[in-house]
């Protein structure tokens, strides 16, 4: 049973004739009456009663008729859903973000988009990257705005990189180790090998996070096997904490100036470490469809990455 076959048996009980059906629905009339034929061969039973004055249902064609009629309802409510869905007149958005980049970047987007699309729901989760990686899988967002690497490329998700974002070293102010940073006029911070601070203590996050597992390899390939002090969830607390000498820790350049004011500290580039830095990326899952309002959404990431240097 199709939709087509609905309609047939539809427009034949309204019009009480074949070749007034026929006529209605542009086909030919043994063409329409092969066709009921096979849906009676199918069920089992007769749908028509042919007489000298028309047609007339029989009691499994009045039930036929009813079903189709809900049916092709149902279907035509469907069809206008959807088309208001298309036409962004309707539509649901699910988004995943790590927490930190929700701060600064929804404040920015959400308005635009809700501004030109107001029918549009938009849900929110915040999760570390580890997360949104298994939630882009299981289906439970269409798309997730986070953070990749490229030693870190495990999952079967396609990115499509935004900004990449240097790692750069935290000290307190005039941190002894000041003494082998280098000054780039070209750069806002000097820069230094993190092989300098191979003795010192370090304030880490937590494995699970995204910032811990780059900071892992930026450690690896320069050699280090960091004695770890200090072990936190939220890299604002280990910044803080680092700025007052406690240890050193590592951090994206791009979430420096979330928090300003306060705490202040000094910043350095790594020197001579190729991976010492993440992308900032829109993650999809090649097997998820993606509705037209979330590719809206998407353009209006791209389009605010490419006009302005976030933060």
């Amino acid at each position: 049973m199709n939709d087509r076959e609905l309609l047939y048996i539809k427009t034949i009980a309204d019009t009480k004739s074949i070749s007034k059906a026929a006529q209605q629905l542009f086909i030919a009339q043994p063409s329409l009456s092969q066709a009921i034929q096979k849906i009676e061969d199918e069920l089992g039973t007769k749908l028509f009663v042919r007489k000298h004055d028309g047609i007339s249902l029989t009691l499994a064609g009045e039930k036929y008729c009813l079903a189709a009629t809900e049916i092709l309802n149902i279907y035509d409510d469907f069809k206008n859903e959807v088309t208001y869905i298309n036409d962004l007149k309707r539509g649901r958005v699910k988004i995943g973000i790590t927490g930190f980049m929700g701060t600064y970047l929804l404040p920015k987007l959400l308005p635009l988009f809700m501004e030109k699309f107001p029918n549009i729901e938009i849900y929110v989760m915040e999760m570390n990257s580890t997360v949104l990686e298994k939630s882009l899988l299981d289906g439970s967002i269409d798309f997730a705005i986070m953070h990749s690497h490229p030693l870190k490329h495990n999952e079967p998700i396609d990115h499509e990189f935004l900004y990449k974002d240097p790692f750069m070293i935290v000290t307190k102010k005039n941190h002894p180790l000041s003494q082998f940073a280098k000054k780039d006029d070209s750069l806002p911070y000097p820069s230094i090998d993190l092989k300098h601070f191979k003795d010192e203590k370090f304030i880490l996050l937590e494995k699970d996070k995204r910032i811990r597992q780059v900071c892992d390899i930026i450690f690896h390939i320069a050699g280090i096997n960091p004695d770890v002090c200090l072990t936190l969830k939220s890299y604002e607390s280990a910044r803080r904490i680092a700025s007052t000498g406690y240890g050193i820790t590592l951090v994206p350049l791009q979430y420096l100036n979330i928090f300003k004011g306060e705490y202040e500290a000094d910043y350095y580039f790594i020197e001579d470490n190729e991976y010492a830095f993440w992308d900032t990326c829109i993650a999809t899952s090649p097997n998820m469809y993606l509705s037209k309002a979330s590719k809206v959404f998407i353009n209006l990431i791209r389009e605010y990455f490419s006009q302005e240097q976030p933060i």
